[in-house]
C-alpha cells in the first residue's frame, strides 16, 4: 500500500514539475519574443515589389505603380479570418491618419465567391482605403503562410518588411514612420 501512495505522489510531483516548466517556458517565450516593429530590410538589400494590378471592389483597377513616391501597406485578408478582424480597425486608423503624410493602404481580399460578404465587411469596419481582389486562378494565395499577411513597400517600390499574422497599429506605425522618413533616391 505504501508503494502505491509513493507512486501516486511521484506522479503528481512529475505532473506539477511539467506544469511549472511549461509556465516558465511560456513566460520566457513571451518576454523574449521579437516585436513586429523594427527589423526592416536594410534599404540596400530591398527587392522590388512585383507589379501589381488588381480589380477594385468599387470598380476600376488598382495599380501599385500609381503609388510610386508613397509608402504602401498591402494587407492580404479575408472576411472569415479572426485575426484580420482584429487588425482591420488599426489599418483604418493608420490610413486616415498617415495618408496625408504619404501612406497608401490597400486591402487584398482573399475571399472566394460572392463579393457581398466583402462589401458587408468593408461597411462594418468603415474601410476607406481601396479593397481589391487578385485575379482568378492567381498563384497569389498559394505562397502565403497565413492570413493576415501584410507587405510594407517603400517609396521606391521595394519591399521593406513582410508581416505574417495580426499586427498592432503601433507596430505598423513605427515601421511606416521609419520608412516615410527615408530619403527618396535621385531620379
Amino acid at each position: 500500500m505504501v508503494d502505491l501512495q509513493t507512486a501516486g505522489l511521484r506522479e503528481r510531483a512529475v505532473q506539477y514539475g511539467f506544469a511549472v516548466l511549461g509556465v516558465a517556458l511560456l513566460v520566457f517565450a513571451l518576454s523574449h519574443r521579437v516585436k513586429q516593429s523594427g527589423h526592416l530590410v536594410p534599404v540596400g538589400s530591398r527587392r522590388a515589389m512585383s507589379e501589381l494590378a488588381m480589380e477594385r471592389l468599387d470598380g476600376g483597377v488598382w495599380r501599385i505603380v500609381d503609388h510610386r513616391g508613397q509608402v504602401v501597406l498591402i494587407n492580404y485578408w479575408a472576411t472569415w479570418c479572426g485575426p484580420c478582424q482584429v487588425e482591420t480597425p488599426g489599418l483604418v486608423s493608420l490610413a486616415r491618419r498617415l495618408g496625408p503624410n504619404g501612406l497608401a493602404v490597400v486591402g487584398v481580399s482573399m475571399d472566394d465567391g460572392d463579393r457581398k460578404k466583402v462589401r458587408d465587411f468593408v461597411e462594418r469596419f468603415q474601410i476607406s482605403y481601396p479593397v481589391v481582389f487578385p485575379e482568378e486562378m492567381s498563384q497569389l494565395g498559394t505562397g502565403m503562410v497565413g492570413l493576415p499577411t501584410t507587405i510594407l513597400v517603400d517609396r521606391e517600390g521595394r519591399v521593406a518588411k513582410t508581416y505574417i499574422g495580426a499586427v498592432g497599429r503601433g507596430d505598423f506605425e513605427a515601421d511606416i514612420n521609419t520608412v516615410l522618413r527615408e530619403p527618396l533616391a535621385a531620379r
